[in-house]
């Protein structure tokens, strides 16, 4: 019996263990957050809920800072 593909690797080299079974390469569209909960969402809530969403996928983060999303909040037009 051979060493485990992990150890045979060394402790430096990334091992990628994610499968794609079904196609070449990662999924198009990565997994958001809360991408099912606009359903119950007011208007207002769903809009900015799409917004934060949408500068998420632009700008590649799963997740975002406060002042990231002060930004996004205030490109929707809210003002103090």
């Amino acid at each position: 019996m051979g060493m485990p593909e992990a150890l045979a690797a060394g402790p430096d080299t990334f091992i990628d263990r994610r499968s794609y079974s079904s196609y070449e390469g990662p999924p198009d569209r990565e997994r958001r957050q809360f991408a099912d909960g606009h359903d119950e969402l007011s208007c207002e809530a769903k809009e900015l809920a799409q917004a934060i969403d949408a500068y998420k996928l632009m700008h590649r983060r799963r997740f975002i800072t406060h002042e990231e999303m002060l930004g996004v909040v205030k490109s929707l037009g809210y003002r103090r």
